[in-house]
């Protein structure tokens, strides 16, 4: 599937909907994008949420989370059983084993409620776009089920930057890419034929990893003291090809440390990468791609993502002379919103990026507390949720209008 024409959508995790669950609260925000326009509908990753909550650390890869459960008692035949147990015979065994008796009735549950909602978004106009954590929890169901896959004396985390002095100690296990080669990358064509049958597209998360990635030594008390360690570049997506077709529906987050080799391989798979306007102002590099000027077709522009504060809370942090640039740059772009986050929303459907992603927190205005995840602390993270009617039939039609503007 390509990535064809200018459209827009919204990222609202399933957790974050006012009821937390697959039921009736995803099918009314799936109407309320239709109504307000909108082409996709993104979340984070559905799998079980390992330490904080974090879906990006996840007990498993494959699993789907029961806690997303609308009907967590639903009845279940043998029949759906047997049929799940067939076709997802590569992971499945390994998450009852993990996971418990009941594991295997509430992956049937998920796999029906999930399926459904995607059908029903699909009849209505809209995409689900989904996410693909790049590792897993420590302990996970993969990790115990195949430890020959995995280094056992680095974890992952990323170098300090302009966020953290200390860098990010994530403490994943990291992939022993080797042994995965040798293995014709199964595990990771089996995770990818697993998401691309659960949406229309996913974003590869932390993209920079399969060309080079951070390996901290195990035990470290923080990420200074990594080291870039190669990744196993084209040779993985080429057995993706291989196995699950070209041209599969990836975007690549290409944020953070990107080298020329990481674009690179980015624009030889064809891949669209991300922008994200809250990079784009304020000193630096002119050539800063996140810079309105600098913006380009083939790539997905986001005011911030679920990591970064929400945009009202952006503006309002934002020195005098930076705020002056960013109101310079709509007024050049033709946007006048009153509200500034309205305004940096306008900007992002003005961008020539393909896709414009907007958070729902932005559309309602929302300030710090709604941020979804601050990866500079471990705790109270991933909480936030909507209120019970505030998206409202009003917010619809001003966002359809605002859409409709920018062509999209």
């Amino acid at each position: 599937m390509s990535f064809a024409g200018r459209v827009s959508g919204v990222q609202l995790h399933i957790t974050s909907l006012p009821g937390g669950t697959l039921g009736p609260e995803a099918y009314a925000f799936v109407d309320w994008l239709a109504a307000a326009g909108q082409s996709w509908w993104q979340v984070l990753p559905l799998a079980p949420p390992g330490r904080g909550r974090s879906p990006y650390a996840a007990r498993s890869a494959f699993a789907g989370s029961p806690a997303l459960l609308g009907s967590p008692r639903a009845r279940v035949t043998r029949a759906e059983c047997d049929e799940l147990r067939q076709r997802e015979s590569y992971w499945i065994e390994d998450w009852i084993r993990f996971a418990g008796r009941d594991a295997l009735a509430d992956q049937v549950r998920f796999q029906r409620e999930w399926l459904a909602l995607r059908r029903y978004a699909n009849e209505r106009g809209v995409r689900l776009l989904g996410d693909v954590a790049i590792y897993v929890a420590a302990g996970s169901a993969d990790h115990r089920s195949h430890p020959e896959l995995f280094q056992s004396d680095a974890v992952a985390g990323v170098p300090p930057d302009v966020f953290t002095d200390k860098g990010q100690l994530w403490g994943s296990p990291l992939y022993d890419w080797g042994a995965m080669r040798r293995d014709g990358y199964r595990w990771w064509v089996e995770r990818t034929r697993r998401t691309l049958a659960l949406f229309d597209a996913t974003r590869l998360d932390h993209f920079r990893g399969f060309v080079a990635y951070w390996a901290v030594p195990a035990g470290a008390s923080d990420a200074r003291g990594g080291q870039w360690r190669r990744g196993p570049g084209r040779a993985l997506f080429a057995r993706l090809a291989t196995e699950l077709g070209e041209q599969l529906p990836l975007i690549a987050e290409d944020l953070g440390v990107i080298t020329a080799p990481v674009a690179r391989l980015r624009d030889e798979l064809q891949l669209p990468g991300m922008l994200v306007l809250e990079f784009g102002f304020g000193p630096g590099r002119r050539s800063n791609p996140h810079r309105f000027v600098n913006h380009v077709e083939p790539r997905v522009v986001y005011i911030g993502t679920h990591d970064h504060p929400t945009a009202r809370a952006y503006y309002e942090g934002l020195p005098a002379t930076v705020r002056a640039e960013l109101d310079a740059v709509c007024h050049d772009a033709g946007v006048h919103a009153a509200e500034p986050w309205w305004r940096l929303i306008e900007l992002a459907l003005a961008s020539p990026a393909r896709i414009a992603i907007l958070q729902a927190q932005d559309l309602l205005g929302l300030g710090a507390t709604a941020r979804m995840n601050n990866p500079a602390t471990q705790r109270g993270n991933w909480r936030w949720r909507l209120a019970p009617g505030a998206l409202t039939p009003a917010l619809a039609a001003r966002l359809r209008e605002v859409t409709l503007a920018a062509g999209r």
